[in-house]
């Protein structure tokens, strides 16, 4: 446009769009936890997966999917390798269409073994933020997700 409003827009863009900025702030922390959850060879996206198999396992693939806000084409990509390397075991349910996921002996391990070290990533990150603006960064990412699924089912 000759007036110069596309470049205006893409500038806001880039500096105001929920979306990218949330995304940005994510590869920045994920390079964070990645970092030093390396020697156990989980990423941080398959952490939680890892953690939610252990915890409430066996667990459908639907409910996991639900309960870490994700779709299950995600979940399938996060379970996959967690499953070939024998972390996870994913089973039919009675129902032969409902899949159930848990977490192996081994899994548990490697669970035990990356929690300290998720611990010392989360520290830091509180630390690095300040407790106050942690605790506030957390509510707001609550409430955007609680009020991003109401204005999607909507």
């Amino acid at each position: 446009m000759p007036d110069g409003s596309i470049d205006r827009t893409a500038l806001e863009l880039l500096s105001s769009c929920t979306c990218q900025n949330l995304r940005q702030a994510t590869r920045v922390v994920t390079q964070h936890y990645e970092q030093v959850l390396e020697p156990t060879g989980v990423k941080i996206t398959q952490l939680p997966v890892l953690a939610a198999a252990a915890s409430m396992g066996p667990i459908s693939m639907s409910r996991l999917a639900e309960t870490l806000v994700m779709d299950r084409t995600t979940l399938t990509r996060n379970l996959q390798p967690l499953e070939r390397a024998g972390l996870v075991r994913v089973e039919a349910g009675s129902d032969r269409r409902a899949r159930l996921v848990s977490a192996t002996r081994q899994g548990l391990e490697t669970l035990y073994a990356a929690l300290p070290l998720w611990k010392q990533a989360q520290s830091a990150m509180v630390e690095a933020l300040g407790r106050f603006k942690w605790g506030v960064l957390m509510d707001n990412l609550r409430l955007t997700v609680d009020s991003t699924r109401k204005t999607s089912a909507d």
